[in-house]
């Protein structure tokens, strides 16, 4: 199977996944991949970091959070971005009157590989493996998914960029947690392993956190199709 196949399943995939005659859902994608919807569960999960670890380990933690955030986005940016120099959907010649757009959102030139997919798996691994709670992890992975989806409805990526930017997501996630525990145990600061009370995770964060970052999380859930509807609808 050459390159060309593979480009014509990702040109099919992205017609049959992109965009719909529905105003509320393009408004629930337009909300969801918006930063400004998350900003109460940021805030949240920075109270949970700042609650859960000494002074120096939160600042630490969130030099290691802009670390992801930062190699997820030069990764995906500004070294695949330029160096494949694949049209985005929205701007490729044959597609970008072709696909649907929500309120002309057609982004920059190029798409391979998605920032928003690497970006938001990157942060999802890097936390699911900070904080180790199962019920947490399935539903970072559903945030960074959908967050990852709305890219593909409205028409800026491919679902190729996306696979590609989730993979970097994971990779990099991965890597600098794994930097951040030897970093820890150079410092002799790694005691948050293997606590056994059911009140706190393996790696010592309380549960009751935990919940209330769920909290957070699932009620901005909630909160986006209402913004949708009175936002969208009319």
């Amino acid at each position: 199977m050459d390159l060309s196949t593979f480009t014509d399943i990702d040109k099919y995939l992205l017609l049959q996944l992109n965009g719909s005659e529905s105003l509320f859902w393009d408004g629930v994608m337009k909300v969801y991949t918006s930063m400004v919807i998350w900003i109460p569960l940021i805030l949240v999960l920075v109270y949970v970091l700042v609650k859960n670890n000494n002074v120096k380990d939160f600042f630490f933690l969130l030099l290691m959070i802009a670390g992801v955030v930062a190699l997820t986005d030069t990764l995906s940016s500004t070294i695949c971005k330029p160096f494949f120099e694949r049209w985005r959907p929205t701007r490729d010649p044959v597609l970008m009157y072709i696909v649907d757009t929500v309120n002309e959102t057609r982004g920059k030139d190029y798409g391979f590989t998605s920032s928003h997919a690497a970006n938001s798996f990157g942060i999802a691994v890097f936390m699911m493996l900070l904080i180790k709670n199962r019920i947490l992890s399935i539903s970072l992975v559903i945030w960074a998914a959908m967050n990852a989806f709305t890219r593909i409805y409205l028409g800026v990526h491919y679902p190729g960029d996306i696979l590609a930017g989730t993979a970097i997501g994971v990779l990099v996630g991965w890597g600098m947690y794994r930097l951040y525990m030897f970093i820890q145990k150079k410092r002799r600061l790694n005691s948050r392993r293997d606590w056994i009370s059911d009140q706190y995770t393996k790696s010592g964060y309380a549960v009751s956190d935990v919940y209330l970052l769920l909290i957070a999380m699932y009620g901005t859930f909630a909160l986006i199709p209402m913004i949708s509807f009175f936002t969208f609808a009319y």
